[in-house]
């Protein structure tokens, strides 16, 4: 038997633990008991909650069993009680009590849990288990990962502190006089809402900064059952009229109760929360600081994160990037703070019943539509609590929900006239996988560079007509100065065995950009693949996926989800600003290991991607002027994505296109005085054309995270500011 208990808290009067207990088959049945300190039974509520990753990670694949359990049980403060897990005729007992759960929730305690659950799940059996199918480099680098988790240079409760406004910078906000001074109607649709959490909202709104606004709370508990809230309410209407409270009679749903509160609003701008949530006290001050710096945007969000049942903890920020219409379509990263403005809700409409459990979500897409402007406010303005019936700590408690934001993806491309074939559960659930509709069947020329090398050309070659579904292909391999004369006979018998190759001959000095410029003006295809030689294809239906975002019009240009040969990811979508210029995101993260909110398992829109494998319109191609020849070997892939956005159209990263990338064996390092000093002043020259993002930052990352690694984490306070861009020197 093995078994985790992942989260203790204590809500009020109870206790609810969360975990898992598997035995020694997936048949294994596990049975559950509380006993108190005199070791009496104590009743207790069970519920069986499903474990895919538990399921892979010790029986190597999914199974339809619930490994997993959510158990609640009255608590008593001062009192011991035991947990007793009986499985397989062993037995394992764990104690709980205040002193216990306290240094259980330390920082320290945590780090060394991190140790306990590396030992424990990547040793043995299961490292043995996870080597075999992954190989002994994967089992290294995810022990390698795990072990650098405790090693960050912050804590997020560490980080956090540093970075909030300290409470001369509160006092200033206090003061403040701005320009323009909106109504803000934060709304709260309520629910048998525990008094102590409605509390701890209602307190976190008088300790806001900004003063204009009001608290709009429509209760839908059940007669009998709203008495508390009813009476914190009270309490706070008495001394402050911004509390206004509603009781419904009735549960209407969480979108009717939702509406019943926007029905009660005043305010030019309408702000939701949740019941038993907080926000931190100058979030209503941020909200009404975008106001007046950007009086376009009709819709705002803010980034996020967790908080403990007992208020104590923060955990699990969430730091958004600028709008992305495909990362919302694939995940609902918006969420809170969310503010939309009176005009802006009154042309999309309120919440809608049929959605409940996504209602916000297709809310959220109905704004987003309809919006003049939409701002994203760089820091957490909202703290959600996590607690076992929240998707916040819980998806499968609330499975429902991802079903109705499946539901509300598909009613967001009908009325964006988007041809979308089904949506189903991604990486995990609230992630979504989109199949677009191909229309009709166009010619794809797929361009790929090549000097000698010819087994691993035949190998990209053979691995697109032998596995990709897509067939209506054509290849236009350029011959690059090639020398060796196996090459040459290789060009003849492809030719001969595959008509729908071709080969065109480039006899000047390597130059990257050119030299695709010259294969593209022989291609027929509607659309052009730009590929390296030195690739595999793993997913035959790499062309769908890639053909799905590239036919819409608003997407200029596709790229896809590259790894390494030891299924490590080498590109998983680009940012600018990465290393000074660009980098890939989430390189050397295993697939099989998580990354940053699944981020390298969602299709979204980045600044650019690669074109070791890249797909884009002839025609956009043409107007955006090819690659940029002075840009000979760097870089090029990136200026091209950059003036695909120029046009107006977005760079999509398609996760589920997928490919081997062997990386650069035709052309060799940078590794010469004259490769170097080329290498440095493409820099220069790329600096040169896009000067505003570097200055800025790439608005589809975050200013809070580091410019120095590819893996999200937080940025670090002592070697970089937050909010400037990184500082890049160029030495030619």
């Amino acid at each position: 038997m093995k078994y985790k208990i992942d989260v203790v808290r204590i809500r009020e009067n109870s206790i609810t633990l969360n975990g898992w207990v598997i035995g020694k088959t997936p048949q294994s049945k596990a049975a559950f008991r509380i006993l108190d300190e005199e070791k009496k039974p104590v009743k207790f509520r069970h519920v069986s909650t499903r474990r895919d990753d538990v399921s892979q990670i010790y029986y190597k694949k999914v199974y339809d069993r619930d490994f997993g359990f959510d158990i609640q049980f009255p608590y008593e403060r001062g009192r011991t009680y035991w947990l007793l897990i009986k499985c397989d005729n062993r037995i394992a007992r764990i104690k709980y009590n205040e002193r216990l759960i306290e240094k259980r929730s330390s920082v320290a305690y945590k780090r060394l849990e991190k140790i306990h659950d590396l030992m424990n799940m990547e040793t043995v059996r299961v490292a043995m288990e996870f080597g075999k199918k992954h190989g002994l480099k994967a089992l290294f680098l995810k022990s390698k990962h795990k072990l650098q988790g405790l090693d960050n240079d912050y804590d997020y409760k560490e980080w956090y502190d540093l970075t909030k406004p300290d409470q001369e910078e509160l006092n200033r906000q206090k003061q403040e006089k701005l320009p323009s001074s909106p109504l803000f109607s934060v709304v709260i649709p309520a629910y048998k809402t525990p008094e102590k959490y409605l509390r701890e909202m209602m307190d976190s709104l008088l300790a806001q900064t900004y003063e204009n606004w009001e608290v709009c709370v429509a209760d839908g508990s059940p007669q009998g059952e709203g008495a508390g809230a009813a009476r914190v309410m009270s309490w706070y209407q008495k001394r402050d009229r911004r509390f206004r409270y509603e009781n419904l009679g009735g549960n209407r749903g969480i979108a009717g109760n939702t509406n019943a509160a926007i029905q009660m609003a005043r305010g030019d701008y309408i702000i939701l929360a949740d019941h038993d949530d907080t926000l931190p006290e100058y979030a209503l001050y941020e909200v009404a600081a975008a106001v007046n710096a950007h009086p376009e945007c009709d819709l705002i969000y803010s980034d996020e994160d967790k908080l403990d049942m007992d208020g104590g903890a923060l955990f699990d920020p969430h730091f958004k990037p600028d709008f992305n219409p495909d990362l919302l379509t694939s995940v609902n990263y918006i969420c809170h703070l969310l503010t939309v403005k009176r005009e802006l809700l009154e042309r999309a409409g309120g919440f809608r019943q049929e959605f409940d459990g996504a209602q916000d979500y297709d809310f959220i897409f109905r704004c987003t539509e309809a919006a003049e402007g939409i701002y994203h406010i760089p820091k957490v303005l909202y703290h959600w609590r996590c607690h076992q019936g929240s998707t916040a700590s819980n998806p499968e408690s609330k499975l429902y929900a991802f079903e109705a934001g499946s539901r509300a993806i598909m009613a967001h491309y009908e009325r964006c006239g988007i041809e979308a074939e089904k949506v189903e559960k991604g990486v995990d659930y609230g992630i979504y996988h989109t199949f677009f509709r191909i229309k009709g069947e166009p010619l794809v020329s797929v361009i790929i560079p090549n000097k000698d090398h010819v087994k691993d050309l035949d190998l990209c070659i053979r691995s697109i007509l032998e596995r990709a579904v897509y067939k209506n292909l054509e290849f236009i391999i350029i011959e690059n100065n090639s020398r060796e004369k196996e090459t040459f006979s290789y060009y003849k018998a492809i030719k001969k065995e595959f008509p729908q190759v071709r080969i065109v001959t480039w006899d000047r000095e390597f130059n990257y950009s050119a030299i695709n410029n010259f294969g593209a003006s022989y291609a027929e295809g509607e659309y052009l693949l730009f590929l390296n030689n030195d690739t595999e294809v793993i997913e035959p239906r790499l062309f769908e996926e890639l053909l799905g975002f590239c036919q819409r019009e608003d997407v200029g240009a596709v790229g896809a989800r590259l790894l390494y040969q030891d299924d490590t990811i080498q590109h998983a979508g680009v940012v600018v600003g990465f290393g000074g210029i660009a980098g890939h995101t989430f390189i050397g993260l295993h697939q099989a290991e998580n990354s940053y909110f699944h981020r390298a398992m969602c299709a979204q829109d980045y600044s650019a991607v690669t074109a070791a494998c890249m797909m884009t319109k002839k025609s956009v191609f043409q107007r955006a002027g090819g690659f940029t020849e002075e840009l000979a070997v760097a870089f090029n892939d990136i200026d091209y994505c950059m003036k695909v956005r120029r046009l107006g159209l977005l760079v999509v990263y398609a996760p589920y296109a997928l490919m081997y990338h062997y990386e650069s064996k035709s052309r060799g390092l940078e590794d010469t005085p004259e490769k170097v000093a080329r290498f440095n002043r493409e820099i220069a020259v790329f600096a040169r054309r896009w000067p505003d993002i570097l200055a800025k930052g790439d608005p589809y990352y975050n200013p809070n995270l580091t410019l120095r690694k590819s893996n999200f984490a937080l940025r670090d306070l002592l070697k970089e500011k937050i909010g400037e861009p990184y500082k890049l020197e160029v030495k030619l």
